[in-house]
């Protein structure tokens, strides 16, 4: 009896026992909550972060954490490596109607676009499509692989929200990126996916072509193979003559050259689209320094071509304006962001009174506002592109500018189209004018002063040839 009531004793107490043993159960409920409250914030933020481009994370954290904590050229890969992922933002915002934009008759939703050397090696086109660019410009892409200028080569001016980049035309070369392109494709594609080599039906693909450092400087040839190369994967083709940072690139801007080089990519685009589906777009992208006579001579090359269909104005300034307040702004290169705007401006207002309304015109540089944007247009720009500003404050830039374009042109009762129309119209170089005149006269009077250099020529070749009859 003695036995049972101890085993009885113990098994009364071994209840109590486990129970004090169970005691620190609290902590770990704590721990738990904590967990779950950690991942829920982590969960939102990343909501905020992939589906929200507009919020303001990207504008005030993450964008200028990247860019202090990195260098510039190191800040610029992640940010192409990241839309490469598929893991990037997208802007899950409808379009305005008052933002709907019109390119060689094509219905284009916005009209903002992302501006060549952003992506220069096609590894992020789609995430930029999503970002609601309507209009995105991979390169440029050289015909060989080079590496460009030695590191450092880009440098932020933080006082000025500018850029100098002194790139050198970095690129893996024309096989890498059409094996990029061509990888995208899908297999059956859609009727709409047909319409456009950007697969969307509203957008277009621009790819930007340069020329190899060691090619001879006046010679068109990297052009004419890179229209070859791919004429049958972009919307649009873009030949730039306009970087500084290629020895002897824009010595093509002079107009004896410029009408070879556009002569010969016109045929080239010609012969490339032959047989296929889609005739790809050619346009000329110039420097922001030309003078005034300049900026007629590359209208009168773009008329004589017979073919280029757009120019964009403008590629980065060798100028320094003297308000620069950065450090950086004596560094060597091409200068981008608010500093250049005042010259792409002046640039395109004086290029649109050369050109004829059929040849719309690319407004780029400098632009970080809906007023930016609307500044281009009243100055006879049809689409504009943006850069520096999406360097600086990150994926949300093209939606914030959108929206403010919209507000600005609800708040004057009008559209995107309107303005483009009427500043085309009343800015554009007008068949029978008097300029279109003088320049004809120009035109004929050149002939005929060459001529008669000619004939001069050939009189004093003719008199030396009778005195050394006569000698004989």
């Amino acid at each position: 009896m003695a036995a049972l009531r101890l085993a009885s004793r113990r098994l009364v107490r071994t209840p109590s026992t486990r129970t004090i043993s169970t005691v620190p159960a609290a902590p770990s409920r704590f721990r738990t909550g904590a967990y779950v409250t950690l991942f829920a914030l982590s969960s939102g933020l990343f909501a905020v972060y992939y589906f929200d481009s507009r919020a303001l994370i990207h504008r005030y954290l993450i964008t200028p954490l990247v860019r202090n904590g990195l260098d510039a050229e190191t800040a610029h890969k992640l940010a192409v490596r990241t839309l490469g992922t598929g893991l990037a933002p997208k802007d899950r915002v409808t379009d305005d109607d008052r933002l709907h934009a019109e390119l060689w008759g094509m219905y284009l939703a916005n009209p903002i676009g992302v501006a060549a050397g952003f992506d220069k090696d096609g590894e992020a086109v789609d995430g930029l499509f999503d970002l609601g660019f309507s209009w995105v410009e991979i390169g440029s892409v050289t015909p060989k692989p080079q590496p460009g200028n030695p590191r450092p080569r880009v440098f932020h001016l933080p006082e000025d929200d500018a850029v100098i980049n002194r790139y050198g035309f970095p690129s893996q070369g024309h096989f890498s990126v059409l094996s990029r392109l061509k990888a995208r494709l899908p297999t059956f594609p859609s009727p709409s996916q047909q319409s456009t080599a950007s697969l969307y039906p509203s957008k277009l693909l621009a790819v930007n072509l340069g020329k190899n450092k060691e090619s001879a400087p006046d010679s068109p040839d990297d052009f004419v193979t890179g229209v070859h190369a791919f004429a049958p994967y972009a919307d649009v083709l873009v030949v730039n003559v306009s970087s500084p940072n290629t020895p002897g690139l824009r010595g093509l801007q002079q107009r004896d050259l410029l009408e070879r080089l556009l002569s010969s990519v016109v045929k080239a685009r010609d012969e490339a689209s032959a047989s296929a589906p889609r005739k790809p777009k050619l346009v000329l992208k110039i420097a922001p320094d030309l003078s005034e006579r300049e900026l007629e001579d590359v209208a009168d090359a773009v008329a004589a071509s017979g073919g280029i269909d757009g120019v964009i104005v403008s590629n980065t300034t060798v100028q320094r304006p003297p308000h620069l307040k950065s450090a950086n702004k004596e560094q060597v290169g091409g200068l981008s962001g608010p500093p250049l705007l005042p010259l792409s401006l002046a640039a395109i207002r004086t290029l649109r009174t050369h050109l004829p309304a059929s040849v719309p015109l690319i407004g780029c540089g400098g632009i970080s506002s809906g007023a930016d944007a609307l500044a281009f247009a009243r100055a006879g720009a049809a689409h504009v592109q943006l850069y520096t500003a999406f360097g600086y404050e990150g994926v949300g830039t093209c939606r914030r500018i959108k929206d403010e374009l919209a507000a600005e042109l609800a708040k004057e009762g009008t559209t995107w189209s309107e303005v483009v129309k009427r500043s085309v119209a009343d800015l554009s170089l007008k068949k029978g004018s008097k300029a279109s005149k003088q320049r004809k006269d120009g035109g004929v009077q050149e002939l005929i002063k060459q001529a008669e250099e000619l004939k001069g020529l050939l009189d004093r070749f003719g008199e030396k040839m009778n005195a050394t009859h006569i000698v004989q």
